[in-house]
């Protein structure tokens, strides 16, 4: 049998006293707190204990007595150990501290059912003289078989850390019942109020803890909170405000609807009003995930912020804005004669490919007049490009991922053209596509089954043989001319969405990087505990084991995964399978965001 007795290293030195704390159900161990000193009154200690108890709601109890030697204190062990009476418990541990030495003694005074004590020691210790009766060999035996484990432990760093399950197949503290380490950090971590008390107080108990030598604060913080209340009241009436406004009628219509779900801003906006709704709610934070998913929003909002402050700067600073304003024009001439030469050489003999002469000639007419028609609207606005950056800019002050989603959706518009060449000629492709296929089931007498979505034999007769044969001839020779305009269109058409997608997962990264976790993991890494290590701290001859306990950090991977905050992904939604299969066939690949793909 082996007691477990968790201390706290501020009480190595403490005076003597009474031992306040709490024992561990289920398992022979205690959880020494603090450490009352003498002088006092035992009714002001039953008294404080249970107001403790209710306002930390521990099971709080006097586990025993405390005796530090000093001159004109002889008699305080004797005082001490008599004290069991007055404070009845099952067991009542009797710790001293020998002046010189490092180890604690122990002595366990166990409460049988008629009332009276019985003493046993419980350490580790050698027999000098061995007996040769038998009753005393059992005794020896006995008391070698009883051992007392000290586990020192620094209470503030327990009592502010959270430690998290480790995902090895170990039990789940949601559905089994606690392990001992984490009843340990439970109790410390609940047990706030019994730290408030100081030895600045003038009440007619004085007390040792982690917080007995005086609490901190700060005037700052102190004004933080008292302001924090009517900021909070203020930004849930302006978000009650936004709100009614986007509920308006006239924004559910298909239009609005359909532009809101497809551009980036919009999706933005409303992802950033969910999190305002989540800061300024004037309910505190339930448990520890709740509060850390508001820290890490709040802290990356501050980021975000302050982000798009330093871009708003470097924008209205030596005119960046009508420098790019004039850029823009000219890099869309220069795109468009490269997409003239481009489809001009399409229209001719690419890489000495022959083509179908009146399908290139068609086609390549067909982009080149949507070519101008889009040069014409770039010139047509062109006087009104400086202005919508100038106010464009002003988003920034909103956070760089504002930004980011409002140059998104402008690279979108520029690219309005190319995106229209993609759909053409995937829609064309796709056609002669599954035109081919179809054809091909009708060589073999097979059919593709609608309603039961699978391929069934089928007889055909000689006509339908025949103009299957001259459509399958059409198509495959048409296919190659097709095939190649899709192809280069296609190419464009993904590097545009990679940079769109850049610029999505930057956006992503902003909103859902745990900076809060992080920086807590770098500077304060106890906070976030993924378990406990031990090492030997004192062995002496004649007092127990003492271990000291140190607290094995979180990993930043780990941290990271845990407490990312949920985003509205921009990832494909297919692999890389079904991505390339979609791109063979023709199917059109959409990048925008989609609302509903809320993901962990």
């Amino acid at each position: 049998m082996v007691l477990k007795i968790f201390f706290p290293q501020c009480c190595n030195r403490a005076d003597s006293g009474l031992l306040v704390g709490r024992w561990i159900s289920g398992h022979d161990s205690a959880v020494v707190l603090a450490v009352i000193h003498y002088p006092f009154i035992p009714g002001q200690v039953k008294q404080y204990v249970q107001q403790m108890q209710t306002r930390s709601g521990v099971e709080l109890s006097v586990l025993g007595s405390w005796s530090l030697p000093k001159e004109g204190q002889e008699g305080m062990e004797s005082f001490l150990r008599d004290l069991s009476t007055i404070f009845p418990q099952k067991r009542w541990l009797q710790i001293s501290r020998q002046m010189g030495k490092t180890g604690f003694i122990c002595n366990v005074l166990n409460r049988d059912h008629d009332g009276e004590s019985a003493q046993k020691v419980k350490r580790k210790k050698k027999h000098e003289d061995v007996k040769g009766d038998e009753g005393e060999e059992d005794k020896e035996e006995e008391e070698e078989e009883e051992k007392v484990i000290f586990i020192h432990y620094e209470q503030r760093k327990v009592m502010m850390s959270q430690l998290h399950p480790i995902e090895n197949g170990l039990q789940d503290p949601k559905t089994d019942s606690p392990s001992e380490l984490r009843q340990m950090f439970q109790t410390v971590a609940q047990s706030q109020p019994l730290f408030f008390m100081d030895k600045y107080d003038d009440g007619p108990l004085k007390s040792t803890h982690w917080q007995s030598e005086g609490r901190e604060a700060s005037i700052i913080v102190e004004l933080l909170k008292q302001a924090s209340v009517p900021l909070c009241l203020l930004v849930t009436w302006l978000l009650s405000l936004w709100t009614w406004i986007c509920n308006i009628r006239i924004f559910s219509l298909y239009p609005f609807c359909f532009l809101s779900s497809k551009l980036s801003t919009c999706v933005q906006l409303s992802y950033r009003t969910e999190h305002m709704r989540t800061l300024s709610s004037p309910r505190p934070a339930a448990g520890h995930t709740q509060f850390m998913r508001k820290a890490n929003i709040f802290v990356s909002f501050l980021v975000d912020v302050a982000l798009g402050m330093l871009l708003i700067s470097w924008l209205y600073r030596d005119n960046h804005i009508s420098m790019l304003a004039n850029t823009l024009v000219p890099a869309a001439d220069h795109v468009a004669k490269q997409l003239e030469e481009l489809l001009q050489w399409l229209m001719g003999a690419p890489a000495g490919l022959k083509m179908n002469r009146a399908l290139d000639q068609v086609l390549g007419r067909f982009f080149l007049y949507h070519i101008h028609l889009w040069i014409s609207y770039i010139h047509l606005m062109s006087p009104f490009i400086e202005g919508i950056f100038w106010y464009g800019g002003l988003s920034a002050c909103l956070g760089l991922t504002f930004a980011l989603s409002l140059l998104s959706d402008m690279v979108a518009l520029l690219t309005f053209h190319i995106y229209c060449f993609y759909v053409y000629g995937a829609r064309l492709y796709c056609l002669k596509i599954y035109g081919l296929s179809s054809l091909w089931r009708l060589f073999r007498g097979k059919k593709w089954n609608v309603l039961r979505q699978r391929v069934d034999s089928c007889s055909y007769d000689l006509d339908q043989l025949f103009i299957g044969t001259l459509l399958f001839t059409i198509l495959l020779f048409l296919l190659p001319t097709t095939a190649l305009y899709y192809l280069v269109f296609t190419l464009l058409r993904l590097v545009v969405v990679l940079f769109q997608g850049v610029l999505h997962l930057s956006v992503d990264f902003i909103n859902s990087f745990p900076l809060f976790a992080v920086g807590l993991r770098v500077c304060r890494f106890y906070r976030l505990a993924e378990g406990v290590k031990f090492r030997v701290l004192c062995d002496e001859p004649g007092t127990a084991l003492h271990l000291l306990m140190e607290i094995n950090p979180l990993k930043v991977s780990t941290v990271v995964q845990t407490y990312r905050t949920p985003t509205y992904s921009c990832y494909p939604k297919d692999s890389w399978a079904a991505l390339v299969k979609k791109l063979f066939v023709g199917e059109l690949i959409y990048p925008w965001r989609h609302k509903t793909t809320k993901t962990d």
